[in-house]
């Protein structure tokens, strides 16, 4: 088993880990829809409380977080395990939220496009030249689900665009070192897509039969669901995975290179920081664990970390 030093625990369905420039980590519970920061010393302290269903998380030029918030979910426990389900009893849509570190008031910058409600907005990655590409996953109900779609938005409240559309259940979403390649993981095919970025919120469209305009890299056999990702700074892809509970590194040609085994089914998301950038903080939701391991090689910098 990989050998995890464990940050935090007792945790509500953690997401979306950030490292800061202090050694702390702030991310998301979504079940008991706040912003939490991890100590470097391990100490836990309340940043906000957006509610809804805080999911993804990220920081923005201006130093402030930007949160995808995909409305909430209901929740069950069982076999020491949180997992979410449907919508929650009072979903009302998802949003685009931007949250000052040091009030924690939340705003909503974006909840719908062209007249479009966002649904279950997940995940988003900034691009450095002020805007951010964000998914919706949408949400699944009893006997129909959403279709899903990938967004373009600047981080001022002032534009967003439709970028994909339809896509099965978006998920995690990365954008390779040069900036000049999006991706976007599909949860339930476990599928890992890749467009080309012609300019801020424009993609190259691959023809059919591709049902998107994306070129597939990776496609997962049996029963495994992609989550969120991050990049390498070589360029590999690591996208953390659900049910057989691992890490999978997939090369940006194209192709798996290894799974990372996780003690956790929901294995949901992965980061990374350290001064040399080769520690892993993943968050293992169902038991509500923070973890860090040291990777083989080092992460990539992100637009506006430190």
């Amino acid at each position: 088993m990989t050998d995890l030093t464990d940050l935090a625990t007792g945790l509500r369905f953690p997401e979306g880990p950030v490292c800061m420039n202090d050694g702390s980590i702030v991310l998301v519970e979504i079940e008991r829809q706040t912003l939490l920061r991890v100590g470097a010393d391990g100490r836990q302290s309340i940043v906000s409380r957006p509610g809804g269903g805080p999911n993804g998380l990220a920081v923005g030029p201006d130093g402030a977080f930007y949160v995808c918030n995909n409305g909430g979910f209901s929740w069950r426990e069982e076999s020491n395990m949180l997992r979410p389900g449907g919508p929650a009893a009072d979903y009302a849509g998802g949003s685009i939220q931007r949250v000052d570190p040091a009030t924690g008031v939340a705003t909503t910058l974006y909840d719908s496009c062209n007249g479009h409600k966002l649904l279950g907005p997940n995940d988003l990655v900034f691009d450095g030249l002020g805007g951010f590409y964000f998914t919706d996953l949408g949400k699944a109900r009893e006997r129909d689900r959403d279709w899903g779609g990938v967004y373009y938005a600047l981080a001022d409240g002032s534009a967003i665009r439709e970028v994909i559309h339809p896509i099965l259940t978006p998920n995690g979403i990365a954008l390779s070192p040069d900036n000049r390649r999006l991706y976007v993981a599909e949860t339930e095919t476990a599928r890992l897509w890749a467009w080309d970025i012609q300019s801020p919120g424009v993609l190259a469209k691959a023809p059919f039969p591709s049902p998107h305009g994306g070129r597939l890299l990776a496609g997962l056999g049996g029963f495994q669901r992609f989550d969120s990702m991050a990049v390498t700074a070589a360029g590999n892809i690591c996208v953390a995975t659900l049910i057989n509970g691992s890490v999978t590194v997939i090369a940006p040609a194209g192709g798996v290179i290894e799974q990372v085994a996780m003690p956790d089914m929901f294995c949901t998301n992965i980061c990374f920081g350290g001064p040399d950038l080769r520690t892993a903080y993943i968050t293992l939701s169902g038991a509500g664990r923070l973890v860090s391991m040291r990777w083989p090689e080092p992460g990539l910098r992100l637009a506006h970390e430190a």
